[in-house]
């Protein structure tokens, strides 16, 4: 079994930064793609950023180019979300998320829950105005 672990979570005032990071333990291996979701209240699960290994291929949903920059390393099975230029619509709860073995067609579906077989807890992100 694998687990994933975030931490970095907190409450920032509009415009400021926060990172977010994972970590994978238990049963792991190399990853073969690593993402961040966000939920937020009474708004469905949506995809914010993932990278893709070995390329370092990165996907980012339009909302948080420019501002949010995910990083990682799929050895040690560890990603990191960069945000800045925090608005109060980025609040939510935000989830890493883990594919462990190759997935044909990610590179156009990585912005499906579906494609993730491993979630985290959450870690809450609040952005005051």
């Amino acid at each position: 079994q694998v687990q994933l672990v975030e931490s970095g979570g907190g409450l920032v005032q509009a415009g400021g930064s926060l990172r977010l990071s994972c970590a994978a333990s238990g049963r792991t291996s190399s990853t073969y793609a690593m993402g961040w979701f966000r939920q937020a209240p009474g708004q469905e699960r949506e995809f914010v950023a993932a990278m893709r290994w070995p390329a370092g291929t990165t996907y980012y949903t339009d909302s948080v180019k420019g501002r949010f920059t995910v990083s990682g390393d799929n050895a040690k099975n560890k990603v990191s979300l960069q945000m800045i230029s925090l608005k109060p619509a980025d609040t939510a709860v935000y989830y890493c998320a883990a594919v462990k073995k190759y997935t044909p067609y990610y590179s156009r579906r990585y912005h499906l829950q579906s494609q993730y077989s491993y979630w985290g807890q959450g870690t809450q992100v609040t952005v005051s105005s």
